[in-house]
């Protein structure tokens, strides 16, 4: 049984909501397994360190710097990101409070709610990473960390696909990608590598044939890195970039995809010149409710399994993970 520890906090500054957050704490679901990609696959489990910091910089700058200043300081992030921090990322989880402090105090609960989302990231990649357990037993566990993290409700994506208009067709929508594109299309080769490192566990018939899938994945995203024309040009969705994966667990692969829509949401509302502070947390409120309602605004399984193809391809979202 997965467990919060938290404390409400009075929020006294002018980021603030006028009420309480109740500012809760992820905890792993417990097992064996956890740990064991970063102790098998280092150079790829690291990367998401540089990845937590890329999104808390990115929300940081966007709600505390005027238009003119954001664009300055996120070219000179994104030089940083794709040369250094993603080059050589570092060993340790970066402390998103104290690269984002502001964003953290205007939205707790959306930060809370990708927090949640990553942990459950961070376990199957640990499940597919621990050559102790069988494939039966591996893809059990899956589902039970699935259902572990769908049981904390308050911030648990919904675990079917939901409609891309919410990404796209919202008064505020687009406007991060448009003014921002490199630093979007950064984002968005994050998120393929997120869910293309599941395919070589689902399709490897061994342990080296799954290292060297692995090792294929990062390649391909490095090589996105060296070359910004090479990000993906639409958001990536899981069941185009890993259809193996998809198929096996589509629960989790419709939450990941809501997951990073969630991402391009909050950077369009923050980019919004039209909302106050006040406004773009009331937003960020709504929409996070949005995604986690399973009963709204949602596609077909058979709508999202198309939905590679009615964006363009595969091959705009970055491509397979292993062609």
């Amino acid at each position: 049984m997965i467990k919060r520890l938290g404390v409400a906090l009075l929020l006294l500054t002018p980021f603030a909501a006028p009420a309480q957050d109740h500012r809760d704490e992820s905890m792993y679901y417990p097992g064996a397994f956890n740990w064991q990609f970063l102790k098998r696959y280092p150079d790829a489990a690291r990367l998401f360190n540089a990845f937590d910091y890329g999104h808390a910089v990115l929300y940081e700058r966007l709600l505390t710097l005027p238009r003119p200043q954001a664009s300055v300081a996120l070219a000179a992030d994104f030089e940083f990101l794709t040369r250094d921090l993603l080059v050589k990322p570092p060993k340790f989880a970066i402390a998103e409070d104290a690269v984002m402090p502001h964003y953290a105090r205007l939205a707790w609960p959306a930060k809370e709610a990708f927090d949640w989302a990553h942990l459950l990231h961070r376990q199957i990649y640990d499940l597919y990473a621990d050559t102790r357990l069988s494939p039966a037993t591996r893809d059990s566990l899956i589902e039970r960390v699935t259902d572990a993290y769908l049981a904390d409700a308050d911030y648990a994506f919904a675990p079917v696909p939901k409609a891309m208009e919410l990404m796209d067709e919202q008064p505020f929508s687009l406007r991060f990608r448009t003014e921002q594109p490199r630093f979007n299309g950064l984002i968005w080769a994050y998120h393929w590598l997120q869910v293309g490192l599941y395919e070589p566990f689902v399709t490897g018939k061994s342990t080296g044939e799954q290292r060297a899938g692995v090792e294929s994945v990062v390649r391909r995203f490095r090589t996105m890195l060296a070359d910004s024309s090479r990000f993906p040009m639409v958001m990536p969705m899981t069941a185009a970039v890993a259809p193996r994966f998809s198929a096996a667990h589509p629960r989790a692969a419709a939450i990941f995809d809501n997951l990073h829509m969630m991402h391009d949401i909050i950077s369009d509302i923050l980019a919004s010149p039209s909302m106050s502070r006040a406004a773009k947390r009331a937003e960020i409120v709504k929409q996070l409710a949005e995604m986690r309602d399973p009963s709204r605004n949602v596609m077909t399984w058979e709508h999202w399994k198309m939905m590679g193809e009615m964006m363009g391809g595969v091959d705009k979202m970055g491509g397979l993970a292993l062609p």
